[in-house]
């Protein structure tokens, strides 16, 4: 009898989502005034094991990020070519925005949400938005000022800033600290075991964090916003879906499908968590043992663009600045235009880290070209299910840009990218300890102490 093949991690993901979808759309229609269901469900278990999971997502990466990039600074052994890592992921993650906001506005002018829109009737919420700082103190905070309090606070700019020095001058002492980073390059594949051992439990989290979703946002709160929400959806598809996949074909020659099918586990964390960093191991392990990307590159180029790669968000901010303006009467012109592209992109770089930083950026963004911010109170409602699609483009994003620097500095294995079941996830043999390995420690152990 044929032993059953087990079922991969990407297809318990994508199930956990798809039923948690259903279970909260059930919830939202049949069971919305049941305060049973409402406390013990909704707000009980799934909100209680959602929060865990993504907690437990969170607690891997400040230390996966740092001894990822300390083992990937040692492993270039080249100071310049960092210098060229960094250098050729910055100006692509800043071309994608520009694409991204540029594509978002052309396709809302197309469509122009926002006309037929009613505001009789309708509480229109005041917005008190924190304010974004300028893009000086943000260059400021890249220096950590205090390293301690900067790990603790998972402040990102700083903490891959201090990891990529203390991998320089590993690298510049050279021999004399080769066990510190035979030690550093032991931690970081605890950090990916730790992983692992999360992802093994993953399509549980992801159930409960998307039927909590659901069941308290509903499928009938799209249908007043439905143009907006549509037209969002269509600019991020066709980011992902033409813009990624082309620059990812221009610069690599490489299959467009056979990335897309290797991204599918990483989009689903980032979907279901709507927060970059916290997919930020799911993307750096898929970038590394799915797509052959160096970790050299991938622990450079991933936690950067978590941290600085907006497109989803640009997306969102050059939809909704023309959705607003069209609700308001206000006409912007091609200045407006303009100034919105330029600002969404500094703004990518200058708020990262902010908490709530989508609506931030928006924030000011609408200040910068005289817009009302009461109209961002008119998206919220819809701006969670928005957030979760344009944290997938994110770090897709992210993962593009990683595989191209990764080619054009000859650091991806090619044979890697092109193998369907690179880097896929066995649970009997990621998470079991190997019988060899056991076997060894185990004679270790029971071995005699000899006198000296």
């Amino acid at each position: 009898m044929a032993e059953r093949k087990k079922m991969s991690l990407t297809m318990k993901v994508l199930l956990g989502l798809i039923l948690g979808l259903i279970t909260g759309v059930i919830i939202n229609t049949f069971f919305s005034d049941n305060v049973f269901i409402d406390t013990w469900l909704t707000n009980g278990i799934f909100h209680m094991i959602g929060a865990m999971f993504i907690s437990s997502l969170k607690m891997l990466v400040v230390p996966l990020v740092t001894f990822s990039l300390i083992c990937g600074v040692c492993g270039i052994g080249d100071i310049r070519a960092l210098g060229r890592i960094g250098t050729k992921s910055f100006l692509l993650y800043v071309l994608t925005t520009a694409i991204a906001i540029s594509t978002a506005i052309v396709l809302a002018q197309l469509v122009g949400p926002g006309k037929r829109f009613q505001m009789e009737g309708k509480e229109v919420a005041k917005v008190a938005a924190k304010e974004a700082p300028p893009i000086t103190q943000v260059f400021i905070d890249i220096i950590p000022s205090n390293p301690v309090e900067t790990f603790a606070n998972g402040e990102m700019l700083g903490i891959i800033f201090y990891a990529i020095l203390v991998g320089v001058s590993l690298l510049i002492i050279g021999r004399p600290v080769k066990r510190l980073v035979e030690g550093a390059e032991m931690l970081n594949e605890v950090a990916m075991k730790l992983v692992d051992l999360v992802m093994a439990v993953a399509h549980i989290g992801v159930f409960c964090l998307i039927a909590k979703t659901f069941a308290q946002q509903g499928i009938g709160l799209l249908m007043p916003m439905a143009s907006y929400f549509f037209t969002v959806l269509g600019a991020l598809a066709f980011h992902l879906f033409v813009t990624i996949l082309l620059l990812l074909w221009v610069f690599t020659r490489f299959n467009p499908l056979t990335f897309m099918r290797k991204m599918r586990n990483a989009q689903a964390f980032a979907f279901s968590t709507a927060s970059s960093n916290a997919t930020i191991p799911v993307t750096l392990r898929s970038v590394h043992e799915r797509l052959g990307v160096n970790n050299s590159v991938a622990s450079f180029t991933v936690p950067l663009g978590a941290t600085i790669n907006m497109d989803g968000t640009a997306i969102m901010q050059g939809v909704a600045t023309v959705f607003i303006a069209n609700v308001y009467g206000i006409e912007l012109g091609i200045v407006g235009y303009l100034t919105v592209i330029g600002m969404a992109v500094l703004a990518s770089i200058g708020t990262a880290g902010v908490p709530g930083v989508g609506l931030i950026m928006l924030a000011m963004v609408l200040s910068q070209v005289g817009l009302p911010l009461e109209g961002i109170g008119i998206i919220m409602g819809v701006d969670r299910l928005l957030d979760m699609c344009r944290t997938a483009v994110n770090i897709t994003g992210d993962a593009m840009v990683s595989t191209v620097v990764g080619k054009s500095e000859d650091n991806i294995d090619v044979d890697i990218y092109n193998d369907p079941d690179a880097g896929t996830f066995d649970e009997d043999e990621e998470i079991h300890v190997d019988e060899d390995v056991e076997r060894e420690f185990q004679e270790i152990v029971d071995s005699p102490l000899e006198d000296e």
